[in-house]
């Protein structure tokens, strides 16, 4: 099963891209983990070092992509 995890700041554009995220994706073919890093900021970190330069994005099979530019991660340190 292919991992997914979608990284947001919990704004509304972020939950409102989540949801349609989650409805698009056969969640039986990909695994997905949704981490709000206004809330989870530990792992900012890791979001970077992934490639996510903002949110809402979405890390699928090791890449980012990003869905709309609704904040920048040096935002949310």
């Amino acid at each position: 099963m292919n991992k997914a995890i979608y990284y947001h700041a919990g704004c509304p554009v972020c939950v409102e891209a989540e949801q349609n995220v989650l409805q698009a994706l056969d969640t039986k073919r990909v695994e997905i983990e949704v981490v709000d890093l206004g809330s989870e900021k530990d792992r900012i970190t890791e979001a970077e070092q992934a490639g996510i330069k903002s949110v809402p994005a979405l890390l699928l099979d090791g890449k980012p992509f990003h869905i709309n530019f609704g904040a920048d991660l040096s935002a949310l340190k």
